[in-house]
């Protein structure tokens, strides 16, 4: 079974927000499947389906970015999954925009909702959907970046990438994680000229 975690921030201030990438993968699955977060726990949203004959559940943790490791494990206590179960989806400044990486075991950096996953977990050995919003414009702290919304012009890149990153996503719970990395990884294809 895989349980895909995208991090955000609930309310509607944060809606449209850098940071609240993960939240918005986990609903273009949900638009994607035809599906709504129809499971509550104390902490968070979710729903479990049937893909490509893989067990999925889909999670949006409801503690603030911060407190995000306490939904996560919450939830993988539920499921009786371990951290091999687990794909965490955030938002990435160390990566540039329009950039989406999925890869394992690797440290925080200076994201706090992994951060908090890994300390609940006491691993950081899961796996991480890092979608880009780097770099940091001169001038702005990181906090104050992410927390910031997309411009109206970066509306079409990030749908994009969210598209990409589905797809990707699907050929994971058809051909297994190593085919899905290969496909995530690969930028995601620019818009013909036809599109534009």
């Amino acid at each position: 079974m895989w349980i895909i975690a995208g991090l955000g921030n609930p309310g509607s201030q944060y809606e449209e927000t850098r940071h609240n990438y993960g939240f918005l993968l986990i609903e273009w699955l949900c638009r994607k499947w035809d599906l709504t977060l129809e499971g509550t726990s104390p902490f968070g949203v979710f729903q479990e389906v049937r893909r490509r004959r893989e067990r999925v559940v889909l999670l949006k943790p409801l503690t603030y970015m911060n407190r995000s490791g306490i939904a996560v494990k919450q939830l993988m206590a539920h499921f009786n999954a371990g951290p091999e179960n687990l794909i965490v989806a955030h938002d990435e400044l160390d990566l540039p925009f329009g950039s989406v990486k999925l890869r394992k075991s690797c440290g925080p950096g200076s994201h706090n909702g992994v951060l908090s996953v890994m300390e609940e977990l006491d691993t950081e050995d899961f796996a991480r959907i890092r979608l880009g919003v780097g770099p940091r414009p001169e001038g702005w702290t990181g906090a104050d970046y992410v927390l910031s919304p997309f411009e109206d012009d970066d509306i079409p890149t990030a749908k994009r990438v969210l598209d990409h990153t589905v797809d990707g996503i699907e050929t994971l719970l058809a051909r297994g994680f190593e085919f899905g990395m290969n496909q995530i990884n690969r930028p995601p294809k620019s818009p013909d000229l036809d599109d534009v």
